[in-house]
């Protein structure tokens, strides 16, 4: 695969491009630290990107198992649905990869007719597109089942106080259900 091989070859360029085109959709004032700030403790964002994309990058050069592939999106999606992104903003990254591979081998895929290689790599990226929705929905829908929980939790707590919930005896069994209802019945 002469693709592979100059994917492999530019690399660490490719990965860069991506990288300034992910960070392109935070904050400005975001950006310049994200960019810049290389301490991993100091800028988890910038850190958890760069490794995702890195072992993303390697999967769709590889057949990789999909927990691989789902444990790298995982890593950049997940800090993505808790962030302010709708999303399409939250996976559009995976799709500046296509823009990314065809302004940095333009030249290459021309010369080396490269159309068929390039057209499986990137249908390969559409799949993890899709891949990476539902990691972000699934991602967004525990978020939401933790803030209902919560609410729950300071609901009763909040009742608790107001000395309006009395303890109820759970272990009924049936037949004493049953009789209770006849009885009120």
């Amino acid at each position: 695969m002469k693709l592979k091989n100059l994917l492999l070859e530019k690399r660490s360029n490719i990965l860069s491009k991506w990288f300034d085109k992910i960070i392109e959709s935070y904050p400005a004032d975001s950006t310049n630290f994200i960019k810049n700030q290389k301490n991993r403790f100091s800028n988890p964002v910038g850190s958890r990107i760069s490794e995702g994309i890195g072992g993303l990058f390697d999967v769709l050069l590889e057949s990789s198992d999909p927990e691989t592939i789902y444990s790298f999106l995982d890593e950049i999606i997940r800090m993505r649905a808790v962030q302010d992104f709708s999303p399409s903003q939250a996976v559009s990254f995976i799709f500046a990869l296509k823009k990314v591979l065809r302004e940095t081998m333009e030249k290459e895929i021309r010369e080396l007719a490269l159309f068929d290689e390039l057209a499986l790599l990137e249908s390969r990226i559409d799949d993890l597109a899709l891949l990476s929705f539902d990691v972000f929905v699934k991602c967004r829908e525990r978020i939401y089942e933790l803030k209902a929980e919560e609410v729950k939790r300071t609901t009763f707590r909040l009742l608790q106080r107001a000395n309006l919930v009395c303890e109820v005896q759970e272990d009924l069994d049936a037949d004493s259900v049953l009789t209770k209802k006849n009885i009120k019945g």
